[in-house]
């Protein structure tokens, strides 16, 4: 088949197969595959509309046991800097968050052998209880497997138990590429593909929701990106348990695989990788654009090519700007970004529902 034909085959619908995929991405093609995208993503959602989520990315440790080679964040126990937060003070910052109007937490941190289990549970619980407008969106598959190392528990238990404390989303993060041929390269002590794939079955079958991501720009090829979007389209034919996929370029400063990278991911591929999830994930709901990760320019741009959230406000980062990246927004700049590109800002939690919509004059008008 042409590009074209296969193109034509996913906007009426029709799955488009790995090897089709990959022919697809391999072409370098742009225009025509955001277009299509477009299409599909208007479909899928509100044309009018793109959603948001006001959010801050707070870390609990920096302290990590895994040493993945493109982290600039990590530290081990000894360094000087290295840092492990308690309960109280997590809670703190999620009150002093609440009050700027913060309605999701995505909390994650290092693989940290010297927290025990009930430090999670209490983290969960106490949340709930105490910042009750907060959205515990908590804990990588990493940390999860760190969890159930130091419990002995099952992976399945510390879901159970997580679950019965109150979380009900887990973040997507922890996935880079799901291709063992990279992750021997880049994360060799954080596990296989299949440990990333297994924890978020496990937790989806227990009624979680969860979000998909990847990190490309680096060492991986097309065909690792096909096997990555080929294993979470899977998973989410069996399972349901996505709500978003999330791609970022890899941002290589400070990091011991800086040396490895000579120059960043340019813009257009961060707009191809957009558009062909959209068409290959055809069973996600929602694209994230980012705002942060490609700046705010690409981000909007990301919105014409299948893309229909932009993310979160992100009121405290702390992983990427570890890597020489920082990138600030707020409320209202996100709320004038996403008009400016010709739709309504509404503002959602973090299961999509719909809180809030700020119409932008343009569409008012018509």
């Amino acid at each position: 088949m042409t590009n074209k034909e296969i193109l034509n085959k996913a906007e009426q619908g029709e799955r488009v197969s790995f090897e089709e995929g990959l022919q697809i991405l391999s072409s370098g093609e742009l225009l025509d595959l955001g277009e299509t995208a477009n299409e599909i993503r208007c479909k899928h959602n509100p044309d009018d509309q793109v959603t948001f989520v006001i959010d801050t990315n707070p870390n609990y440790t920096n302290v990590c046991e895994i040493d993945c080679t493109f982290c600039a964040f990590y530290r081990h126990e000894e360094d000087s800097d290295a840092y492990a937060f308690t309960v109280d003070e997590m809670i703190q910052k999620f009150k002093d968050s609440s009050k700027r109007g913060v309605t999701t937490v995505l909390l994650q941190g290092g693989v940290n052998p010297k927290l025990p289990f009930e430090y999670y549970i209490d983290l969960v619980k106490r949340t709930r209880e105490e910042v009750p407008e907060i959205h515990p969106h908590f804990f990588s598959t990493s940390e999860i497997i760190g969890m159930s190392e130091v419990s002995r528990l099952s992976v399945k238990e510390v879901l159970q138990e997580l679950w019965e404390a109150g979380l009900r989303t887990i973040p997507g993060g922890g996935a880079e590429i799901l291709s063992d041929k990279v992750k021997r390269k880049m994360s060799r002590l954080k596990g296989k593909t299949d440990d990333w794939l297994f924890v978020m079955k496990e937790a989806q079958q227990l009624g979680y929701k969860t979000t998909a991501t990847m990190m490309y720009g680096h060492i991986e090829t097309d065909e690792d990106i096909l096997i990555h979007l080929e294993a979470i389209r899977s998973l989410q034919d069996e399972t349901d348990g996505f709500t978003a996929f999330i791609p970022w370029s890899f941002k290589p400063g400070n990091t011991p695989f800086e040396k490895n990278i000579k120059t960043f991911a340019p813009p257009n591929r961060y707009l191809q990788i957009i558009a062909f999830s959209r068409i290959y994930l055809d069973n996600f709901k929602h694209i994230q654009a980012s705002w942060f990760s490609e700046g705010k320019k690409i981000g909007q741009v990301a919105l014409h090519f299948g893309a229909d959230d932009f993310g979160g406000t992100l009121e405290e980062e702390n992983v990427h700007a570890a890597a020489k990246f920082v990138n600030k927004t707020s409320t209202e700049e996100v709320i004038q970004l996403i008009q400016e590109s010709g739709f309504n800002a509404a503002q959602r939690d973090t299961l999509y529902n719909m809180l809030k919509v700020h119409k932008a004059e343009s569409l008012v008008e018509q």
